[in-house]
C-alpha cells in the first residue's frame, strides 16, 4: 500500500529509532472538531494510506459530502460514523522525520469523561480544542481539570473554526486569556495557544495565510519540538518484577534473573538495591539487555537483573535503589476516577493492581467527590458512579511500595479490579491533588475490617 499524498521517502528503522516518542491526547466539547484535527494531522503529514483515504471518500460521498470527512480516519465505530461523534478512545500511530507519535482521540461528551482519563493518563501533552464561536465552556474547563489532575506536563489550547469568525485576532486572544487563567489556577505547568481551522488546514501542519497576525508554531511544529522534559530516566529508579528466569540448564546451571520493564530511572551494575515489600537488600551483579550484558539500563528498557545474593524475589516485587526506596503501606489515600457502570461504595471489596503486583483490598472511606464544573467538593458521598472523580481511602491486605503520583505517574498509579469477573472498576492516583478535601476525622477504628 502507498500513501495517499505521495509521501517522501519512508523513514528507516534506524531513523525511527533515533527519534523521540511523544504521546498526546485530544480533548474538547462535542463538535469542536477533535477528530477532524486528528484526521488533518494524519492527512497533511502524509500518514494516511491510499486505501484508508479511499474508504473515507466513499463514506463521505454516501453522505452527500463534496470533500472527504477527515474525522472518519479516527471515528471507526459504526455508531460513531452514524452519529458523527466520538464515543471511544481512538489511538493512532504516525511519525515524521523529527518525532514519533502515539495520539489518543478522546470523546467530548460528559458521560465519557472516563474515556478522556484513559487517553490522557499516559499522555505527555493534551490538545484541548475550543470552538472559536463558543469560547471556553463548561466542558472545556472539565477537560482542563482532568489534564491538571493527571499532571499532563504540556497543554495546547487549539482555538478551532477560526474561519467561522473571520480569523479575527481579538476572538482568539480573549479565549486564550480566559483559558490560560483557568488552567494556570489548576496548576497546569505549560499552556500554548494556537489558532486553527482543522477543516481548512490553517495552522495544523502548514502556516495559515489567513492569520498573518499569529507568529507562533503550527500544531505539528509544536508537537515535533515540545521538550519531553519529564525524562523518566532521571526519576526514582523502579523495576517491577514480571518474571523470574531460571533456565537450570547445563550451560546456565545457577542463573537466576529478575525480568521486567524499568518503570522509571536507571539501574547500574554494582548498585545496592532493595526488594520491596520484603525489604531484603543485595547488589546488582549483572544486567542483561536482549541477551547482552550491559553495565547500565534505563526506562523504558526491558531487562533482566541479576543479584549478588540468593534472596527470595518473586513476580510482583519491586526492585529499587536502597538509597531511594519508597515507603510501604497498607493504607492508601488517592484520587480516583471511577470507570465502571456499577458504583464504587464504602466497604467495597476489590483487587488493587499496582505495577505487577495484585493484592486484596477494601474501600474504607470515600471522603469526597469532585464536581469538575466548579471544582467544588461534595463531602462523604458514600459512593462514586461512572465518570465520577473523588478521594478514597483503601486498606490493602499486604503492604505496597507506593510513590506519590506527583513524583511518578508510572509507579504512583493503580487500578481497582472486581474480584468476581476481573472488570476494571477504578483508576487511581496516589497522594494529594487539587481535589484533596479537608482532613476528615474517622468515625471509628478499624474494627470489622479483615486486615
Amino acid at each position: 500500500m502507498t500513501s495517499a499524498t505521495e509521501p517522501t521517502e519512508p523513514l528507516s528503522v534506524e531513523q525511527l529509532s533515533a527519534t523521540t516518542l511523544l504521546r498526546f491526547a485530544t480533548a474538547g466539547s462535542v463538535d469542536d472538531g477533535k477528530s477532524t484535527l486528528v484526521g488533518r494531522l494524519l492527512h497533511d503529514s502524509k500518514s494516511v494510506l491510499t486505501d484508508q483515504l479511499e474508504a473515507v471518500e466513499r463514506v463521505s460521498a454516501d453522505r452527500g459530502q463534496d470533500t472527504p470527512d477527515l474525522a472518519l480516519l479516527t471515528d471507526g465505530l459504526r455508531a460513531e460514523r452514524e452519529q458523527g461523534i466520538t464515543i471511544d478512545v481512538a489511538y493512532r500511530y504516525f511519525a515524521t522525520a523529527r518525532r514519533r507519535f502515539i495520539l489518543a482521540d478522546t470523546p467530548g461528551h460528559v458521560q465519557y469523561t472516563r474515556n478522556m482519563v484513559t487517553g490522557a493518563s499516559t499522555a505527555d501533552l493534551a490538545v484541548v480544542l475550543v470552538d472559536a464561536r463558543n469560547g471556553v465552556i463548561e466542558q472545556t474547563r472539565r477537560h482542563a481539570a482532568v489534564a491538571a489532575l493527571l499532571r499532563v506536563p504540556h497543554v495546547v489550547l487549539a482555538v478551532n473554526k477560526m474561519d467561522l469568525v473571520d480569523y479575527r485576532e481579538s476572538v482568539f486572544a480573549a479565549i486564550a486569556e480566559e483559558f490560560t487563567a483557568y488552567a494556570s489556577e489548576l496548576g497546569v505547568p505549560e499552556i500554548t495557544a494556537i489558532p486553527i481551522s482543522a477543516l481548512a488546514g490553517d495552522n495544523v501542519v502548514e502556516p495559515s495565510a489567513n492569520m498573518d497576525w499569529y507568529g507562533g508554531p503550527t500544531v505539528l511544529e509544536h508537537l515535533e519540538t515540545v521538550p519531553v522534559s519529564h525524562d523518566l530516566a532521571h526519576c526514582h529508579a523502579r523495576l517491577p518484577v514480571q518474571y523470574v528466569i531460571r533456565p537450570q540448564t547445563a550451560e546456565h546451571p545457577d542463573y537466576r534473573g529478575y525480568a521486567g520493564q524499568i518503570a522509571a530511572g536507571t539501574f547500574r551494575v554494582g548498585e545496592s538495591v532493595t526488594v520491596l515489600p520484603s525489604g531484603r537488600t543485595s547488589k546488582v551483579a549483572g544486567i542483561d539487555l536482549l541477551g547482552t550484558p550491559v553495565d547500565v539500563a534505563w526506562t523504558p528498557q526491558s531487562v533482566t537483573l541479576l543479584l549478588a545474593d540468593d534472596i527470595d524475589v518473586s513476580r510482583g516485587d519491586l526492585l529499587v535503589p536502597s538509597k531511594d526506596a519508597p515507603p510501604t503501606t497498607q493504607d492508601v489515600e488517592a484520587t480516583v476516577c471511577h470507570v465502571a457502570d456499577q458504583p464504587l461504595t464504602v466497604g467495597h471489596r476489590v483487587l488493587l493492581k499496582h505495577g505487577t503486583r495484585t493484592v486484596k483490598a477494601i474501600v474504607k472511606d470515600i471522603p469526597s467527590r469532585l464536581t469538575l464544573d466548579d471544582l467544588s467538593l461534595h463531602p462523604h458521598p458514600g459512593r462514586l458512579a461512572a465518570n465520577d472523580i473523588g478521594r478514597v481511602k483503601i486498606r490493602t491486605a499486604e503492604p505496597l511500595p507506593l510513590d506519590s503520583y506527583a513524583d511518578s505517574r508510572r509507579t504512583g498509579a493503580f487500578i481497582l479490579i472486581d474480584p468476581s469477573d476481573g472488570t476494571t472498576l477504578t483508576a487511581g492516583m496516589v497522594g494529594e491533588s487539587f481535589a484533596a478535601p479537608q482532613p476528615v476525622k474517622d468515625q471509628g477504628d478499624d474494627d470489622g475490617w479483615d486486615f
